[in-house]
C-alpha cells in the first residue's frame, strides 16, 4: 500500500504532517518512509518517527523503472506494508514551469500512487475548494482522492472549508490540524534543522503522531491505500554490482556530517564494501581503511570543534598523501580546504572557504568528466544537485577539476571537483541511481589503488 502526501505549495506544513502521520501509523504498521526531491534533513525525522531508513525518489535522478525499483526495494528491506511518501514544495513544482521532471505529480504517477493534498486554510472556506479543483483539473491523471487541511483555526472554520470542499470539489477532506506551534520545527540556511541534532525531536515527532491521530482520520486514509491499484510494471536497476574484491571505506558520520543519501551507502555494501563510521569532531584519527567518503552537513556550524582536533585533520592529511581515495561532497570539501571562516581545517586544498549571505548555489546538476578519477571514466555524465551558501577562494590558482558543468554552478567558472592525486572533492550531491557506476567505481579505486 502506498500514498503520496503532496502540499499546494512550500511552508503548508508537509514535514511535520507527514512524520507525524508516519509516527501514528508506525503505532500498528511497519511504514516505510520516502522523500520526493534531494534532501537529506527531512528524512531524518521520518527515519525517527517509523525506525526506518528514510529514501528518497527524484525523477531527475531516477527513471520511472528506477522509481518503481527504488520503492519496491525499500518496502522489502523494511518489510514494511505502508509506503508513505512525502512529497516536495507544491505537488506540481519541478525544474520545469510545465513539465514533471523533479516534481511530486511524476512520483505519483510512476507509482500510480493515490495523493493527500495538504492545503494551508488559513483565513479560506470556499476558496480552498477553488484551490482543490485547480489541483485536480490541472492534471487529471493524478489521483487526488483526500484533503488534509491545516492552520484551522477552529470547529466551526473546519467544518465550513469541509462542507465547500467535499461539495464543491468533490474530495473528501480526512481532517483539520489546528493552529498550534506545536507542530512548527526550528530553521536553518538550508531547511529544517537535521532530526539528529534535536535531543527533544523524538519528544516533538511524539506530539505530531498525537495530533494526526486527534485530527485525522487514518482509518479513511488506509482505506484510500488499499484502493490503489497494483503497483505498475517495469522495474531498472538503481546501481552496478561488479566489485568483487572486499574493501573498507571510511565514512564520517557525526553531528556534523549527516547528508547521504541511503541508496549510496547501500551501493557501496552491495559492491563488497564494509563501511566503518567515524566522527571528524570526537575520533582522533580516521580508522585503518581503503577509502573514505565525506558527505554533507554543517561544518561550519561547528568549525571550531572540527579546527580543535588537529589529530584528526592531520589524520586526514595523511590518508590523502598516502594516496587512499577520498570522495567529498559540500560539506566534505569544505572540511577538506585548508579553513572555513578562518578556522583551520584539512589542507589537502590549499585554499579557503568561506560562509556567504546569500545562496551561492541552488540547481540539479548535469555534469561531464573531464579525466578518468576515482569515481568516474573521462565523458561519463553525472547528475546531482548542489545546494550551498559558502565558496571557495581559489585566487588565481588554476587547480585541476574532476567535472565540467552542463547544468548548475560548480565551485567556478562551470567546473567542479577539486582533484589531488586520489582524492575528488566537489559541491555536487549525487544519487547512486543517477550515476549507477558510482559506488563501484569508487570501491574499485580503494581496491585497486
Amino acid at each position: 500500500m502506498r500514498l503520496v502526501l503532496a502540499g499546494t505549495g512550500s511552508a503548508v506544513g508537509k514535514t511535520t504532517i507527514a512524520t507525524g502521520i508516519m509516527k501514528a501509523l508506525s503505532s500498528e504498521y511497519a511504514v516505510q518512509p520516502f522523500k520526493v526531491g534531494p534532501d537529506y534533513i527531512d528524512p531524518t525525522y521520518h527515519t525517527m518517527a517509523t525506525g526506518n531508513y528514510s529514501r528518497n525518489l527524484d525523477s531527475f535522478f531516477m527513471t520511472d523503472g528506477q522509481i518503481r525499483q527504488g520503492f519496491e526495494r525499500a518496502m522489502h528491506l523494511s518489510r514494511s506494508n505502508l509506503g508513505i511518501i512525502e512529497g516536495v514544495r507544491g505537488l506540481y513544482e519541478g525544474i520545469s514551469p510545465i513539465g514533471d521532471v523533479g516534481n511530486t505529480a511524476s512520483i505519483a504517477k510512476a507509482l500510480d500512487a493515490p495523493v493527500i493534498l495538504i492545503l494551508n486554510s488559513r483565513s479560506l472556506v470556499k476558496s480552498a475548494a477553488a484551490v482543490v479543483i485547480g489541483f485536480k483539473t490541472l492534471d487529471p491523471t493524478i489521483k487526488i482522492e483526500g484533503v488534509i487541511l491545516n492552520q484551522v483555526k477552529n470547529r466551526k472554520h473546519y467544518l465550513k472549508t469541509k462542507e465547500a470542499v467535499e461539495k464543491l470539489a468533490k474530495t473528501d477532506v480526512i481532517g483539520g490540524i489546528p493552529r498550534d506551534d506545536a507542530i512548527k520545527v526550528e530553521d536553518r540556511h538550508l531547511g529544517l534543522v537535521p532530526a539528529v541534532e534535536r535531543e527533544n525531536i523524538i519528544h516533538s515527532i511524539a506530539k505530531w503522531g498525537r495530533m494526526m491521530e486527534e485530527n485525522i482520520d487514518l482509518d479513511a486514509l488506509i482505506n484510500i491505500m488499499k484502493e490503489a491499484d497494483p503497483l505498475p510494471g517495469g522495474r531498472e536497476t538503481l546501481w552496478k554490482v561488479q566489485n568483487k574484491g572486499k574493501v573498507k571505506i571510511g565514512v564520517a558520520m557525526d553531528e556534523i556530517f549527516t547528508f547521504y543519501y541511503r541508496d549510496n551507502l547501500d551501493a557501496l555494501e552491495e559492491n563488497n564494501a564494509q563501511l566503518v563510521y567515524f566522527s571528524p569532531w570526537k575520533d582522533e584519527e580516521v580508522p585503518d581503511v581503503d577509502g573514505v567518503y565525506i558527505g554533507g552537513g554543517y561544518p561550519e556550524i561547528f568549525a571550531r570543534e572540527l579546527e580543535a582536533n588537529q589529530k584528526m585533520r592531520d589524520s586526514v592529511l595523511e590518508l590523502h598523501k598516502n594516496q587512499r581515495p577520498i570522495y567529498a561532497e559540500c560539506g566534505g570539501l569544505m572540511y577538506l580546504t585548508r579553513s572555513i571562516n578562518g578556522h583551520n581545517m584539512c589542507n589537502v586544498f590549499n585554499y579557503p572557504s568561506c560562509m556567504m549571505k546569500k545562496p551561492q548555489a541552488l540547481s540539479y546538476v548535469i555534469s561531464k568528466a573531464n579525466t578518468k578519477n576515482i569515481l568516474a571514466d573521462k565523458g561519463d555524465i553525472i547528475k546531482g544537485h548542489e545546494f550551498h551558501y559558502s565558496r571557495i577562494d581559489l585566487g588565481d590558482a588554476q587547480p585541476e577539476f574532476a567535472f565540467k558543468i552542463l547544468r548548475g554552478k560548480g565551485i567556478m567558472d562551470g567546473q567542479d571537483g577539486l582533484m589531488s592525486q586520489n582524492t575528488v572533492a566537489s559541491y555536487i550531491h549525487t544519487h547512486t541511481a543517477a550515476y549507477p557506476e558510482f559506488a563501484l567505481n569508487f570501491t574499485t579505486s580503494a581496491r585497486e589503488l
